[in-house]
């Protein structure tokens, strides 16, 4: 019952990873950026990113390697830029 149990355990780990730059374009997605300190976002294509840090650069990792455009910090957050039904109430389609 041990050895079916760690199975299980690492089958669901190996689910849980953490998306890769690679990952998402493969997918034909790109990369959303948010500013922690001024909330300026926008999307960059994946494989623009690939070029300069590769593919298997974690997406969360992507973050602290950014600048702001909108005010110079490097507080940056990533995460894929999953699909949308469409724009959110309160905000402009032009990040």
């Amino acid at each position: 019952m041990g050895r079916l149990k760690n199975d299980a355990i690492a089958s669901e780990d190996r689910r849980r990873e953490v998306a890769t730059l690679g990952d998402i374009a493969t997918a034909g997605h790109g990369i959303f950026c948010w500013c922690n300190r001024c909330g300026h976002n926008s999307e960059v294509a994946a494989a623009t990113l690939i070029v300069r840090l590769g593919p298997a650069i974690p997406v969360p990792e992507i973050g602290p390697r950014m600048r702001c455009s909108g005010c110079g910090s490097k507080d940056v957050a990533t995460r894929p830029a999953w699909p949308t039904k469409g724009p959110v109430a309160g905000h402009s389609a032009a990040g």
